[in-house]
């Protein structure tokens, strides 16, 4: 394998991690339906410990705009309810005394687009990512090929693989926000 190869290799695996960051930070954005994605970030004051919301209860979606917080322990249901308040998702959590609904209200017009420009916002900063990791790998390159490790023909064409390989990856990145803001604008 030559320093080239390993430079683009490297490049591939950046631009891979790039995008499954992108897909699981687009994954916690709200919609108007119930997922679990979106109780991700929700840690409970469990005897003094935060914890993840899914260690001290089982989430469930058993509608499209209801999700269903059961506590293992039913002491934890004031706690949860609030840790799931204070986490600012716009949804009120109402609770029994064996579980915690928590219904998911349909998204305005308005705050749908507001969404949308959020979600454009965290492609944009994906896209700037990538194109940070093919400046990267352009200098290494250059270096490589000014030390005399690689020829100016492999250089070359390692620059030219290098330029398709970011923009697959920018076009990966608006194939993903552009199937996020479609699901945030469906009603």
């Amino acid at each position: 394998m030559s320093v080239a190869d390993d430079i683009l290799n490297d490049l591939h695996g950046g631009i891979a991690k790039t995008l499954d960051d992108l897909r699981r930070e687009l994954s916690a954005v709200r919609t108007g339906r119930a997922s679990l994605h979106l109780l991700d970030g929700v840690k409970v004051d469990y005897y003094g410990t935060p914890t993840p919301l899914n260690q001290v209860a089982t989430l469930s979606v058993p509608e499209a705009r209801l999700i269903m917080v059961k506590p293992w322990e039913k002491n934890m249901i004031p706690p949860i309810e609030k840790a799931i308040r204070d986490a600012n998702l716009g949804v009120n959590p109402q609770s029994d005394k064996d579980l915690v609904r928590v219904p998911i209200p349909p998204l305005t017009e308005e705050r749908r687009r507001e969404i949308v420009k959020q979600v454009k916002h965290k492609g944009e900063d994906h896209k700037v990512a990538i194109r940070n990791q093919r400046r990267d790998a352009k200098e290494l390159i250059e270096v490589a090929e000014k030390d005399g490790d690689i020829s100016a023909d492999d250089a070359k064409k390692a620059l030219e693989k290098m330029q398709k390989e970011t923009d697959e990856g920018v076009k990966k990145v608006d194939e993903i926000t552009a199937a996020k803001e479609k699901e945030v604008m469906q009603v």
